[in-house]
């Protein structure tokens, strides 16, 4: 075991500082635009490549299962590497990995390099949130958190409609070329800023067997929600064995991390109240969140029909108030009790989804828009209080491992949220499909008078289809209706959970300002 001395490391202050954050910021918005924005983009690529779109959706979870993998590995291999060296190689092998993607001449090939694009980009997210608080000093942290959560926030949305026009404008690989100059950009600037702040290495030996089980659980997972929906869930031997797999693994997983001398993922953080606390409330909230970004605009190309650029900006107006708030949710959040913060933005997404819950066929523009106008009152609120809680109280050489591991379970809570509320959906609306026909009959005389009138004019089949068409419309309204019902009722629910934690008089401002010395 070898350890470098401490050197402590100063905030940064001027143009440093400005410089510093854009460059931070740049990363984190190129690393989680890319988990969506080839989402749109399936088709394009499956049509290019020859391959099917069943085939050509293995872009996405090969991207997403590299990239749950990786996550919780940050604070080991920042310990083995420096915080400041991880962040850059990152950087730079994401932009390889982008242009690889982009020049790729098969479907394998492409594979092969969202895999590694997955990979490289897991530590990216938590090493902005302790490289950003470790900048700025301590009575400006929550204004550091403030600034990664609007990028945070925003990219998600973008991805969708920066896709889509990218798609129909000019070709899919410009979804990966499009990292190339803002990743490039990135790593000047944070090798610039940056070079000189490194954290303390600590070189432990490499714990091979809970990183074996690491992979395989989480891999098996990840495949298995990706996929499950397609094969039909449990009634597909595939998704039973792959649920096996990571249900046995995990479970030996937990136990091998909880009592190996050098774990590669610190699950002793579980026992402290407000990581526990706030790193649930953060990812159960983030899952509800994520499913319904992912329900809303398939809802409205389906049934509704709206294209993917439209349902994109329909989402859109989201980013605004996040944008606008984001920076007064950091300057208040010091001189108050975060946990009311994160209160009210949990109520403002329960009734924005309530709202939603009130969707009819014929929804008009602006009840699309003004429920996502408000959600964005709430995103302002979301991130900020909940990291500043889950980050409360540890010494500063904890920060990157918590965040990872915290990271790391919001980003599967989005996985899980997504499949979850898509079949939710897909059941729901056969449910309300089979009662809606149950009146189809000549007992109902609504039913009647449009079948006679179809009959009149020569066309039985016709009405029939229009009749089925009509229900199927209703039914997955219905569907997504309930899908909107139901997370509101959580999100109120899990306000319990943010106030289980109690925020310490050591804020996460100070930890991070430790952990410049590490």
């Amino acid at each position: 075991m070898a350890d470098s001395k401490p050197v402590e490391h100063g905030p940064l202050s001027g143009s440093a500082l400005v410089i510093g954050t854009i460059a931070v910021s740049l990363a984190v918005f190129m690393n989680v635009l890319d988990t969506s924005i080839a989402n749109v983009s399936i088709p394009s690529i499956s049509g290019d490549l020859g391959v099917s779109s069943d085939q050509g959706t293995w872009v996405i979870t090969s991207f997403a299962a590299a990239n749950a993998i990786s996550v919780p590995l940050t604070g080991w291999l920042t310990n083995r590497i420096g915080q400041v060296r991880l962040f850059m190689w990152s950087i730079v092998l994401f932009v390889i990995s982008s242009w690889m993607c982009g020049l790729s001449p098969t479907l394998g090939f492409l594979l092969a390099a969202r895999v590694l694009q997955g990979a490289v980009a897991g530590p990216m997210i938590p090493l902005s949130q302790t490289l950003l608080l470790a900048s700025y000093p301590r009575a400006k942290a929550p204004m550091a958190l403030s600034l990664w959560a609007m990028t945070t926030l925003v990219a998600p949305v973008c991805g969708p409609i920066l896709g889509g026009w990218i798609s129909d404008n000019i070709s899919w690989p410009w979804i990966f070329y499009v990292n190339i100059p803002v990743g490039v950009l990135a790593a000047g600037a944070t090798w610039f800023i940056f070079r000189h702040r490194e954290s303390t290495l600590h070189i432990a030996p490499i714990d091979r067997v809970g990183l074996g089980l690491l992979i395989v659980w989480v891999g098996s997972l990840q495949v298995m929600l990706d996929k499950g929906k397609d094969l039909d869930w449990f009634n597909s031997p595939t998704i039973v064995i792959l649920a096996l797999v990571a249900l046995i693994a995990f479970a030996f997983f937990v136990i091998w991390e909880l009592t190996a001398e050098h774990p590669v993922v610190d699950l002793s953080l579980f026992k402290r109240r407000n990581f526990t606390g706030g790193t649930i409330a953060l990812s159960i909230g983030y899952g509800l969140y994520f499913g319904n970004l992912v329900l809303l605009p398939l809802w409205l190309q389906t049934t509704i029909g709206y294209t993917a650029t439209q349902a994109g900006l329909v989402m859109a107006p989201v980013g605004l108030f996040a944008i606008l708030l984001s920076p007064l949710t950091g300057k208040f959040l010091p001189k108050t009790d975060p946990r009311y913060i994160a209160t009210a933005s949990f109520l403002v997404f329960a009734f924005v989804f309530w709202l939603r819950s009130l969707y009819t066929t014929d929804v008009d523009t602006y009840w699309l828009v003004m429920p996502t106008l408000i959600q964005g009152v709430g995103m302002a609120g979301f991130f900020i209080p909940l990291v500043s809680l889950t980050l409360n109280g540890l010494p500063g050489n904890k920060i990157p491992a918590a965040s990872g591991l915290s990271n790391f379970v919001r980003i599967m809570c989005g996985g899980i949220g997504s499949s979850i509320f898509t079949t939710v959906w897909d059941r729901r609306s056969t449910l309300h499909h089979a009662q809606l026909m149950e009146h189809a009959n000549a007992y109902n005389p609504v039913f009647d008078q449009q079948i006679q009138q179809f009959h009149s004019n020569g066309s039985d089949t016709l009405g029939y289809a229009w009749f089925n068409n009509t229900v199927s419309q209703q039914a997955a309204m219905l569907g997504v209706d309930d899908c909107f019902w139901i997370s509101s009722a959580i999100f109120v629910a899990l306000i319990a959970l943010i106030w289980i934690t109690k925020p310490e008089k050591t804020t996460p401002a100070a930890a991070a300002a430790a952990s410049a010395a590490h």
